[in-house]
C-alpha cells in the first residue's frame, strides 16, 4: 500500500499540512526536531566514548591475588546425626 504513493500524493499531503500548521509553525517545528536529533546523536556518542573508555580501563587491570580470600574451610555435608 505504500509502496503506491507517489510524488503528487506526497504534495497533497504537504499542502495539507502547510494548511493546518502553517509556514511558521512548520519552521519552529524543523528546528525543534533537528536539536532534538542533535542532542540525540551527541547522548549516544557520548554514552559509546564512555562505555569504550571503561572497557578500556578494565582491560588494564589483572587480577589482583592479594585480596582474595584465604581458602575456607569446607564444611561436613555429610555430617551423621
Amino acid at each position: 500500500m505504500l509502496s503506491s504513493i507517489g510524488p503528487f500524493q506526497l504534495l497533497i499531503v504537504l499542502v495539507i499540512v502547510l494548511a493546518i500548521f502553517g509556514t511558521k509553525r512548520l519552521r519552529t517545528l524543523g528546528s525543534d526536531l533537528g536539536s532534538a536529533v542533535k542532542g540525540f546523536r551527541s547522548a549516544v556518542s557520548d554514552a559509546d566514548k564512555e562505555s569504550t573508555e571503561q572497557i578500556a580501563d578494565q582491560s588494564k587491570k589483572d587480577a589482583d591475588f592479594d585480596s582474595t580470600p584465604e581458602s575456607e574451610p569446607q564444611k561436613d555435608r555429610h555430617k551423621k546425626a
